[in-house]
């Protein structure tokens, strides 16, 4: 099993960005430590970072018949992005969405998400630990879904 790890905008700055609201672990730290819970798994994690809408999209744009499933967390572009749920919807494989703090309890205009609700489900507001989460829900779902539960 293969799961792509696509991060949005500012995720690179993790670490010394809005700590307080983040954290202080960076984004190749919590990859690092979602990889190994991957392996642990026997599954194998690809992870992938933009600040650039297109590519998102057009990563997206190359999952079905390379990953089983994907794990997306849209920064910024999860409040306006109508491109990136297209993709995700389009990109035929599950999607988890992720954040790492917890946008309903942020400003107001955080609130809504565009994309969660072409996603399989959302994890938010558990830190790096919701990449875990969303990956072992997401294995447990296609197992399941390849064993015809």
């Amino acid at each position: 099993m293969k799961i792509l790890i696509v991060n949005g905008p500012n995720l690179n700055l993790l670490g010394r960005r809005e700590p307080d609201v983040y954290g202080a672990e960076t984004l190749d730290a919590i990859m690092a430590r979602t990889a190994a819970r991957g392996a642990a798994l026997g599954v194998e994690t690809e992870a992938f970072q933009s600040n650039d809408e297109g590519a998102l999209v057009t990563r997206l744009g190359t999952c079905a018949g390379v990953y089983d499933g994907v794990i997306i967390n849209p920064a910024g572009y999860t409040h306006t992005s109508v491109a990136l749920r297209d993709a995700i919807q389009a990109c035929g494989v599950p999607c988890v969405e992720v954040h790492l703090s917890n946008i309903a309890a942020r400003e107001a205009f955080r609130h809504t998400s565009v994309t969660a609700g072409a996603c399989l489900g959302q994890i938010s507001g558990l830190g790096g630990t919701g990449y875990v989460l969303a990956l072992e829900g997401l294995v447990e779902y296609i197992g399941s879904k390849e064993k015809g539960s």
